[in-house]
């Protein structure tokens, strides 16, 4: 029995050819082939959750993300030059 090609409905064929170069069936790779993506999955990043504005934060938790990220002699700033590197880093 040959073996079975991408279907011809099928949008990514190369993403097709990588499931079932993995082992997944040829019903599973069709139907992740052929779904349809609301926005292309370089932008999917660009989608995250709106994060609150530093100025709403309190200075602990601007130190903190501050030692986080790597700022250097964030214990001696105050809450404006702590956003400010926060926001430069």
């Amino acid at each position: 029995m040959a073996a079975k090609n991408a279907p011809t409905s099928t949008r990514n064929k190369a993403l097709y050819k990588r499931l079932r170069n993995l082992g997944v069936s040829t019903k599973e790779s069709a139907r992740v082939a052929d779904h349809k993506v609301k926005t292309p999955s370089k932008k999917a990043s660009a989608r995250g959750g709106a994060a609150s504005s530093y100025a709403d934060w309190k200075v602990p938790e601007l130190r903190a993300r501050a030692k986080k990220v790597g700022v250097k002699g964030r214990s001696t700033m105050n809450k404006k030059q702590l956003i400010k590197a926060l926001r430069t880093s």
